[in-house]
């Protein structure tokens, strides 16, 4: 290969290397498996060191993470977080043992622990309180993520144990349980919104938002793995994480002091097959010379410790046969196509069906009827397709081409633009998504109806008794057609009717969320019926009116808008609203503290640092202050804060409406 081919090479491979590490670690959506990046990465390091004039101080070599966000402070590490050399054979570890026994002789130590597949955290403690929580980022600084960190409550804000010492520097990972991921992963899909991949990038992209609100709301988990002191504590990474379990802390019950490399390797291979019986995503052993005094004899290259390696699993992976493709139809229309496969055993479950997420994916496989494919479940809870074997595809294979139309009722798939999956409209006469919503209205975070469940319904939408969710408030009319059918005794009918009759009581923005109007999910309805009051406001509503209101984005709006243009919904509310459902907030009544707003409007768009916006309506509310949903030449005031969207700043501008922090709100009220 001539030389100017070579660092061609290189620099393909540091532009395609950065292009991932930025997916895996900015968006969290990885686009390569752990395997392919590691021979990637390796090749490229071989090519850096037989021609270090062509290296480029960009290279992925040189780094120990990812990027930083724009969405958070800065914050340098005081100890850099650096990544962990890596292996995928036994030989390799054999070899890094040689190396320890040169380096220190043979009487020393291994920790072995488990790889948790999840994002890398540095909490920092000042006399027993949780002070400071950084992400990885690219290893010497990380974005400051701590009001996120504390709604994790394996993460002690406040430490019980007073044998800490007064500062230390603690490292661990954030990941989420497989259960978890899986039910905020259905919910997202519901929505209509693309699911994550696995629980690493839900934990990621978790971690990562903007409202620590809504991160409480999504169950994060995490172990500790290693502390960092002035002084030296500890004699050992042992004594220390046994040390920091007493003060409070969660460490994985799995690790295990060992004598030998061999009883490393018997490690490693005994949680092959026993990860996957674990309630989280792990990915490989790290392994780590116990002794502290040893570690500082053993030292650190530019990237790593020496004293440390991690073992990777590769992602557990068969190759069976693509009988054929079908599709579901969810209750938002979102219609997502499924790999049917020839069962096969694969990390110790039997895999018949694998998702294809949506058509881009079928076109990127190029996927053909009968195609043998390699099908992988590592981080991967749900398996997937990741690539087909040309070799064994037939020579008059059928290519799959993903629908024109719904595979239930018929209709025309259409996708908007920017949007992965394709949508079937017809809402009112497609059966899965008719029984969806109303198996959706009827749930415990909607309606809460007792004595009904997603059974029940199927039985009813088959029989005819129901077609929309007005219809189960007309059941009790057809109580001699509800005793025909099986196991549905007086007692189950009765206890059926009382729990409709009771969701009438249901406030309003469960009602709303109930609706299962797309994008609209338990917090958008909640801040939709405080910025609308009823439902004929939102009704009538534009799309500049809704996306006035806090944390209403315009997909959000634009879906609202779309949903009550269709006469077949108006009907529906009318329906429901004259069965006695509530439309319309309870509004509070409010002790005024004072009268010092009163006459004046006000809209409140941004991120604050010492207020929500909710707690500054409150406020303003309290003083006498009107809150207004969208900017006008009527407005006195716009409470302007970080990140405020562009739009409304255009507006408030061209309009002269004068423009105040939290901080002069405040002093308009302390006048």
């Amino acid at each position: 290969m001539s030389l100017s081919a070579v660092k061609k090479e290189m620099d393909q491979l540091v532009d395609e290397l950065n292009q991932h590490n930025y997916n895996y670690y900015v968006l969290a959506m990885p686009t390569i498996n752990d395997f392919d990046f590691d021979a990637r990465l390796k090749h490229l390091a071989e090519l850096e060191k037989a021609n270090p004039d062509f290296a480029n101080p960009n290279s992925p070599t040189q780094r120990v993470g990812g990027d930083i966000t724009k969405n958070f402070i800065t914050v340098n590490h005081k100890y850099p977080m650096l990544s962990l050399g890596n292996t995928y054979n036994e030989q390799d570890l054999r070899d890094f043992d040689e190396r320890i026994r040169k380096a220190i002789g043979d009487n020393f130590e291994y920790v072995c622990e488990l790889k948790f597949d999840g994002l890398s955290i540095s909490l920092t403690y000042q006399d027993g309180k949780l002070l400071r929580a950084v992400t990885r980022g690219d290893g010497t600084k990380g974005d400051d993520v701590t009001n996120n960190v504390k709604t994790i409550h394996t993460f002690p804000h406040q430490l019980k144990n007073n044998s800490a010492p007064e500062h230390f520097e603690i490292r661990g990972e954030i990941f989420m349980h497989k259960a978890a991921f899986l039910k905020l992963n259905a919910a997202r899909e519901e929505l209509g919104e693309i699911a994550y991949a696995n629980p690493r990038n839900f934990a990621s992209g978790t971690i990562k938002m903007q409202d620590s609100r809504e991160v409480a709301k999504r169950p994060l988990d995490g172990f500790i793995y290693f502390l960092y002191t002035d002084k030296n504590e500890f004699k050992n990474h042992w004594d220390s994480l046994n040390a920091v379990k007493d003060w409070g802390f969660h460490v994985c019950e799995h690790n295990r002091l060992v004598n030998n490399i061999d009883d490393v390797l018997a490690f490693i291979h005994h949680w092959e097959n026993e990860r996957f019986k674990l309630s989280y995503d792990i990915d490989g052993i790290v392994i780590k010379v116990n002794s502290y005094a040893q570690q500082q004899e053993l030292g650190f290259t530019a990237k790593s410790p020496r004293w440390a390696i991690s073992y990777k699993y590769k992602a557990a992976e068969v190759e069976t046969v693509l009988q054929k493709v079908t599709y579901q139809v969810g209750r938002t229309g979102a219609v997502t196509p499924v790999a049917n496969l020839k069962p096969v055993l694969l990390a110790g479950t039997t895999v018949k069906r694998a998702t294809l997420h949506n058509a881009n994916e079928i076109l990127r496989l190029d996927l053909h009827e009968g195609d043998m494919v390699f099908v992988e479940k590592g981080g991967e809870i749900i398996p997937k397709i990741i690539k087909v074997n040309l070799e064994k595809r037939l020579p008059d294979a059928v290519k799959v081409h993903y629908l024109n139309n719904c595979p239930e009722c018929g209709t025309e798939l259409i996708r908007k633009e920017g949007e992965a999956a394709y949508y079937c409209l017809n809402d009112e006469g497609c059966p899965p998504q008719i029984v969806g919503k109303i198996q959706h209205f009827i749930s415990r975070k909607a309606m809460n109806i007792d004595g009904l469940g997603d059974e029940t319904i199927e039985t009813f939408f088959k029989r005819g008794l129901v077609n929309h969710i007005s219809d189960l408030y007309t059941l009790y009319q057809k109580s001699d057609q509800l005793k025909t059918i099986d196991r549905f005794g007086e007692r189950s009918i009765e206890n059926m009717l009382g729990g409709i009759e009771k969701s009438k009581e249901m406030p309003f923005e469960k009602v709303l969320f109930g609706l299962g109007i797309r994008y609209v999910g338990e917090t958008v309805a909640k801040k939709l019926a405080i910025g609308v009051k009823n439902i004929h406001n939102l009704a009538k509503a534009t799309v500049e009116e809704l996306v006035a209101i806090d944390e209403i984005g315009i997909r959000i709006a634009e879906s609202i808008v779309e949903y009550f243009a269709k006469p077949e919904h108006i009907k529906q509310i009318e329906l429901l609203e004259s069965a006695g459902l509530q439309f319309e907030i309870e509004e509070k009544v409010i002790t005024l503290d004072s009268d010092k707003l009163i006459g004046k409007t006000f809209v409140i768009s941004g991120v604050f640092e010492n207020f929500n916006r909710e707690e500054l309506k409150d406020l303003i509310e309290a003083n006498g202050g009107k809150i207004l949903g969208s900017i006008s030449g009527k407005l006195n005031f716009l409470v302007a804060g970080d990140n405020m969207g562009p739009s409304k700043l255009e507006k408030a501008t061209k309009l002269n409406v004068p423009m105040i922090s939290d901080a002069e709100l405040l002093a308009m009220i302390s006048l």
